[in-house]
């Protein structure tokens, strides 16, 4: 896997932004449809969008199982909003049918703060992070409702709802750092892919 790219899943949503704050950090981003594609990364982002969408797509184009496996083989994956409903364990008020890829011990609810017009922004303490606070921006995001033994929290908003967790090598949260131009959490990830390329 030395040398090889860093993957957006491309199925549906904003994955182009993602795209370009990978390639400001000097790497070689892969949009991911198929799996071929998928065995190419070392890496991979999955975006917001619609996750009911993209679960539908990711198994018309064959990539959940392959997706499912990756992840289970320690792929380090980061999920911004519908991602890190698709990277969920459980769904609780997912649309009939839907699933998620899972690996991150937790349960989200979708949409929990509200429609397009609900959406906000807000700086949130990372104590990861330091200072200064992540500015966040939040899109019919969701919320993580319980968080296993497994996973970490990494954020909170001020009411206590948890908006970024972190298990082993995978990274998800509920609002959009890609839409801000603080990559911190993209560069947690991105560091993360590099220690584990050249482990």
């Amino acid at each position: 896997m030395a040398g090889s790219p860093v993957g957006v899943l491309a199925l549906q949503g904003d994955y182009r932004e993602h795209a370009a704050v990978l390639e400001s950090f000097g790497a070689d981003v892969v949009t991911v449809r198929r799996p071929e594609e998928l065995a190419r990364v070392s890496g991979l982002v999955i975006p917001g969008g619609e996750s009911s969408v993209m679960d539908k797509l990711s198994r018309m184009f064959g990539l959940a199982d392959p997706l499912k496996q990756a992840i289970a083989a320690g792929l380090p994956v980061y999920g911004t909003c519908a991602g890190l409903i698709m990277l969920a364990d459980r769904i609780i008020d997912g649309i009939g049918g839907q699933q998620s890829l899972g690996g991150l011990d937790i349960a989200v609810r979708r949409n929990a703060f509200g429609r397009q017009r609900d959406s906000f922004e807000v700086e949130v303490e990372v104590p990861e992070f330091g200072e200064p606070a992540v500015h966040a921006v939040f899109i019919r995001a969701p919320v993580v409702e319980e968080v296993g033994e497994r996973a970490s929290v990494l954020a909170a908003l001020d009411d206590g709802r948890v908006i970024a967790v972190e298990q082993g090598n995978l990274l998800g949260t509920s609002f959009h750092p890609e839409m801000t131009e603080d990559y911190r959490f993209h560069r947690r990830f991105y560091d993360r892919v590099l220690a584990t390329r050249f482990a």
